[in-house]
């Protein structure tokens, strides 16, 4: 037992020391701008459609992944998957009915259906009547189990104040396109079951506002700033189904050596918006390039371990859905880790490196931006920048990470998933989010492929750096969690 014990820690020693002296320039050559516009031309071609999470086109692009990992020899990164599965939960209005005093009011005409509303017959006849200037009324109220109706326009501040309040239903009075029966999917999620019950909510027109509550709805309109209380009978019925939906995260393992228990997760998000208005959204900058970057990081990594220089910590290569959602696939990841997520010493995240800020000045253009270096581990910002310093030789931007940003970034790519459970990361971003952004004119012919393969190399050298260096990233900083999260 002494022997092995020895042998081992000698092993472990000998692993330490052959990383520390090996060179990673020959294999972040390996990146090369004809293979990411290779696989920038397959990833948003017409045939993945936009690859929208829950869709043909996403599972499209989530089967040339797979493929892409396999053919490297890559182990897969969930058991004996390469995807990690979770469900999309989507209702369908099949129908609503809303009647007043007995008297029936049709569908998209008089009224329309919120997204949101519950499945749900109601019977009520207390109609508190509101302006949405009313936000000191508004506190006092008792709307428990009541029927409302907003006049005028409410901001956020007074629509969660009367949430809390706990009504049955809500009606917004306003004017509204005839909706299709296309438009009337509703909001897709990957919560199954409701964190709280919702009121039923409806947007009723001015004629059917005037016969529930009659010279009440008047007052209020006058001033947007009065409470009146109504009495009708009204009568909402709503009916609805809910069809459940496949999403997939992709993601393979390049096993390490004396510190395997350790993980780096470099992670892009694979999925777009698909087809809108009946366009097929390509998504080659957002975020067809951050996929293929990590791809091809993927490939230098594997190259290296081949050559007896592999990594010290496993590496996980992820490839996320649903965050053009709402960060959905790292979402379900971060609550569900493969690999836990105390021994995940980083997440460098790519989402959009191939293409330029426009408000950019031309000798501005060797840059990226980087944002949340320094929000939880003091070592990450020292790290980054001395591997840019030695290699690549980029413009660190930090613009974005500014925590008075207008733009919110750092909360808006699928690291903060990990930042919240207090990973340390890093996002690398382009800033392009105009004039292509969500376009269909985001296409990969108008990728500056230069750019990006210095940018993709920048991830690998950090990696290489987080993926054997001796001790894990400190984690020496508050977290900094906006409301609603």
């Amino acid at each position: 037992m002494k022997k092995l014990l020895t042998f081992l820690l000698a092993s472990g020693c000998l692993y330490a020391t052959a990383q520390k002296n090996a060179k990673p320039d020959a294999y972040a050559k390996t990146i090369t701008t004809a293979d990411l516009k290779k696989h920038l031309y397959i990833l948003a071609a017409p045939e993945m459609e936009g690859r929208e999470t829950g869709t043909e086109g996403q599972r499209k692009a989530a089967a040339y992944l797979v493929d892409y990992f396999k053919g490297l020899g890559l182990q897969p990164g969930n058991g004996d998957s390469y995807e990690q599965f979770y469900s999309i939960y989507q209702d369908t209005l099949l129908g609503a009915k809303m009647e007043v005093n007995g008297k029936a009011f049709e569908l998209d005409k008089d009224f329309t259906v919120g997204s949101a509303t519950i499945q749900a017959t109601m019977k009520l006849g207390d109609i508190v009547v509101i302006g949405a200037n009313a936000m000191d009324s508004l506190k006092n109220a008792d709307l428990a189990g009541r029927l409302v109706m907003i006049v005028g326009n409410a901001n956020a501040g007074f629509n969660q104040q009367l949430l809390k309040k706990g009504p049955a239903a809500i009606l917004t009075v306003g004017t509204f396109p005839k909706t299709t029966p296309s438009s009337r999917k509703g909001r897709q999620s990957i919560h199954g079951f409701g964190r709280a019950i919702q009121p039923m909510q409806f947007q009723v027109s001015e004629g059917l506002a005037t016969a529930i509550a009659g010279d009440k709805y008047e007052a209020v309109k006058a001033t947007n700033t009065a409470v009146k209380l109504a009495k009708a009978n009204v009568l909402l019925d709503v009916k609805k189904s809910s069809v459940t939906l496949p999403a997939s995260n992709v993601l393979a393992l390049l096993p390490g050596t004396d510190l395997k228990d350790e993980y780096v997760v470099i992670s892009a998000h694979y999925d777009h918006v698909g087809i809108v208005r009946g366009q097929i959204h390509p998504g080659a900058d957002d975020d067809g390039s951050g996929t293929v970057g990590i791809m091809e990081l993927a490939e230098a990594f594997v190259k290296a371990k081949k050559e007896g220089k592999g990594p010290r910590r496993s590496i996980v290569f992820l490839a996320n859905s649903g965050e053009e959602k709402g960060l959905w696939g790292s979402e379900y990841y971060t609550d569900h880790p493969i690999y836990p997520l105390d021994k995940t010493t980083v997440n460098l995240n790519i989402d959009m490196i191939g293409r330029s800020d426009p408000d950019r000045k031309p000798d501005t253009l060797n840059y990226i931006y980087v944002v949340g270096d320094d929000k939880i581990s003091s070592d990450l910002k020292v790290i980054s920048e001395a591997q840019n310093n030695k290699y690549t030789k980029l413009q660190l931007d930090y613009k974005y990470n500014d925590p008075n940003d207008k733009e919110r970034i750092y909360y808006r790519s699928d690291h903060y998933n990990f930042a919240r459970y207090g990973v340390p990361i890093i996002f690398y971003y382009d800033g392009m989010l105009r004039p292509d952004y969500h376009k269909p004119t985001d296409t990969p012919d108008k990728i500056n492929y230069e750019l990006m393969q210095k940018r993709a190399q920048l991830v690998f050298y950090t990696g290489w750096d987080m993926a054997n260096r001796d001790a894990m990233l400190k984690r020496n900083k508050p977290l900094n969690t906006p409301p609603g999260f």
